[in-house]
């Protein structure tokens, strides 16, 4: 995220006599405090800070005159407020619109830092949602501003793709080129017919053999273009499904490579859209619109050179219109087509993401009998694309006709020309026939070309779209050298400070060791970030500052491969996939033999309910196991972890949402998981983590209490209170009757 933006010379003087020669960070205050539009800034020194707009600097104060920095979230925009160490008061230090509400997050951590006197901590790696150029919208799930695209860089993009389908590209090229050079010899033909043998010019006998050529010719030019056609048509279909195929594999290749935090940024909806549909559309874009694209511009410039080989005069009458509509088309897509299909492509989005959502959540739609309010959302979301798609077609409706009737009216002016110089003797009825063949073929490439903008808007969005994918950078890699390590099983955290937005902190400085074999409660309320630190241990996302060791190696020295491989994890929403429920469990050990899976089944407690179903472990499931109970799902997910033998075992709420009976027989399964293995466990119910050697409580992202479950009920702290509420949530409320059934 950009937190320099660039200061006019009339601002800069203004800031730099503000605060400073060194201007650290300098961000747009886009609204005056009265909330009207403005172009003003937000600059930091050293020392101090100032708001320029228009050359002056028009308030400017000393950081450390306050003791507190925030951001005020208001309806449609924030304000940066300075609480006054003096006890006066606070002020309003800026105020922003939402598109830079994140930005000024990160600028009052840097004020509080500063206030402080501490080193600014701030990793400001997220992603602009506006275009740094223009301030306008970026294609969703994208960094592309259609205003600002490159198109022509896209396309050199999709070349480079390409090259390696070269030869058959060359080939396809040879064979549209011959096909144009015959559709060339069609007019010629007909002019050989004409003057040979039905309309021979005065004093000019019928000639018969002239006359058999001519038909000899028209039927080969029909019968080889076809052929030429029909082979252009099938390898130019193999080669684009063979280059979306290569694009759709490097599009899954590199989501497979990327974060979590990129992938839970972007909606699974987006993201099967760029595999899909945007493949589909460069698929396309190859098969009709580059091969037909080069046989039209070949035609164009061949036909046009004929023309005026035949009759300048004439060819004069075809090429006026032409730059009138080339103008009117422009004008339309520039003005008003091109934000109507952009519009298209948003709601597109939008509907797919919306289907994907309900259709995955079929069961919960149903469960709240919320069909009818699903498909009143749907018809909102269907008539919206709709009435876009209606709006853009309204305007090419008015727009083709126009063009073409300015591109046709030629026809009609080349045949009252052309009658009167047949009058005149200076042209035969064979050549007028020829020139108004040669002008019909013009006329195709120019009504095709005033389609291209479309094609090409849409490819180029789509092109886009693939590319960022395909371009995006993991923010967990392997660095060079990162080493193979067998874990014992020792884990220690120092110093370690994470937020997923590095101006808000979900742990702060967590100092933790957990010995081999030991295993760890972790307690706290929601949001206290004890998922997160099992997410920092599996290396989910890399500290902002600290480190996390294993062995007293630094995670981020062991490939990501090797790390995760020897961590087991058991979630709450336990996913499974399609398959059988052997399939499901060699998940994490894909070369398991029978009896390590029938073992691990019987760790987990789920060998006795597998081979009572009627296909034993070649049982298929069904979506996410949905043939399953939930307790029978959590035992594979437990037995998909053990298999592996892993020697760290992460249990995030386990046995949460289960009833009495499946919880204890999970509890059963987990006393011999965990057993010799470091075990980091999370638990809803605080009388599962009993046994656990230590337990560690966490308070807004701190450690706030360690001990075993004994000493923490003695110390009367934060793990008591918390334990006494499950308690007493537990109890029958007085005044609670229940009656018998009559």
């Amino acid at each position: 995220m950009n937190l320099n933006f660039p200061l006019s010379e009339r601002d800069l003087q203004a800031a730099t006599g503000a605060v400073g020669d060194d201007i650290e960070y300098c961000v747009p205050s886009d609204l005056s405090l009265d909330g009207r539009r403005t172009q003003a800034y937000l600059v930091i020194g050293k020392e101090k800070w100032a708001c320029v707009e228009n050359g002056e600097a028009r308030d400017a104060a000393s950081i450390a005159e306050a003791k507190e920095y925030r951001l005020v979230n208001l309806v449609g925009n924030a304000i940066l407020e300075a609480v006054q160490a003096d006890g006066s008061g606070s002020r309003i230090v800026a105020r922003v619109s939402m598109q830079h509400a994140p930005r000024l997050a990160y600028i009052a951590r840097v004020l509080n830092d500063k206030a402080n006197r501490q080193p600014v901590r701030i990793y400001p790696n997220e992603e602009e949602r506006f275009c740094i150029r223009c301030g306008g919208p970026l294609v969703p799930g994208t960094n592309t501003c259609p205003k600002c695209m490159n198109k022509a860089a896209a396309f050199r993009r999709l070349a480079r793709v390409s090259w390696g389908h070269r030869w058959k590209l060359a080939l396809g090229l040879l064979i549209l080129v011959s096909a144009t050079g015959v559709s060339l010899t069609g007019p010629y033909f007909q002019k050989l017919l004409i003057n040979s043998a039905l309309a021979p010019p005065a004093g000019v006998s019928p000639d018969l053999r002239m006359f058999a050529f001519g038909i000899a010719g028209l039927a080969f030019g029909l019968i080889a273009g076809e052929l030429l056609s029909i082979a252009r048509g099938r390898l130019m279909t193999v080669v684009s499904s063979r280059i979306a195929a290569d694009l759709r594999r490097l599009v899954f290749e590199n989501i497979q490579k990327l974060s979590v935090g990129f992938l839970t940024s972007q909606r699974a909806g987006d993201l099967i859209n760029r595999i899909n549909s945007d493949t589909n559309q460069i698929r396309r874009l190859i098969e009709e619109v580059f091969t037909t694209a080069i046989m039209q511009t070949v035609v164009l410039a061949a036909v046009s050179v004929l023309l005026f080989v035949t009759d300048w005069r004439l060819a004069l009458i075809i090429v006026i219109p032409a730059p009138l509509v080339a103008w009117l088309q422009m004008a339309v897509w520039r003005y008003v087509l091109r934000k109507l299909f952009h519009k298209q492509w948003r709601l597109y989005d939008r509907a797919n993401s919306f289907l994907l959502d309900v259709l995955g959540g079929i069961r919960v739609v149903k469960a709240f009998g919320k069909e009818e309010r699903e498909i009143r959302k749907f018809r909102d979301y269907n008539s919206q694309f709709a009435a876009a798609t209606i709006q853009s077609e309204k305007v090419y409706s008015y727009l083709a006709p126009i063009s073409h009737f300015l591109i046709q009216i030629g026809q009609y002016f080349i045949l009252l020309v052309g009658g009167y110089l047949i009058r005149g003797g200076e042209l035969t009825i064979g050549e007028l026939i020829q020139f108004t063949g040669y002008a019909a073929m013009i006329y195709g490439p120019l009504a095709w070309f005033m389609n291209l903008p479309r094609f090409i808007a849409n490819a180029a969005i789509a092109i886009d779209r693939v590319f960022t994918v395909i371009d995006e950078q993991p923010e967990i890699y392997d660095k060079d050298g990162a080493q193979r390590h067998e874990i014992v099983g020792a884990i220690r955290f120092r110093d370690v400070t994470f937020g997923y937005k590095s101006y808000e902190p979900v742990l702060k400085h967590i100092d933790l060791e957990v010995k081999p074999g030991e295993m760890i409660g972790l307690v706290g309320h929601s949001g206290s970030g004890k998922t997160t630190l099992i997410n920092l241990l599996s290396r989910f996302y890399d500290v902002n500052e600290g480190s996390i060791t294993i062995d007293g190696i630094d995670i981020r020295d062991i490939r990501q491969e090797d790390l995760r491989s020897q961590i087991g994890v058991v979630l709450q929403e336990t996913f499974l996939f399609s398959g059988t429920i052997l399939d499901n469990i060699r998940y994490s050990k894909p070369d398991a033999s029978l009896e390590e899976v029938i073992r691990a089944a019987k760790i987990a407690n789920a060998h006795d309910f597998i081979i009572k179903l009627p296909d034993g472990y070649d049982t298929r499931l069904d979506e996410n196991g949905g043939n399953l109970s939930g307790g029978e799902r959590q035992r594979l997910a437990i037995a998909r972890a053990v298999l592996n033998d892993p020697r760290i075992l992460i249990l995030d709420e386990a046995t949460a949402s289960l009833d009495i009976e499946t919880e204890s027989l999970i509890q059963e399964a987990l006393a011999r998981v965990t057993k010799n293995r470091t075990t980091i466990a999370i638990a809803h119910r605080l009388s599962t983590l009993r046994n656990a050697d230590r337990l560690i409580v966490l308070e807004k992202g701190s450690i706030a209490e360690v001990g075993t479950h004994t000493e923490l009920m003695r110390k009367r702290g934060i793990y008591y209170n918390l334990i006494m509420a499950q308690r007493n949530m537990a109890k029958p409320k007085s005044g609670f009757r229940t009656t018998a059934a009559t």
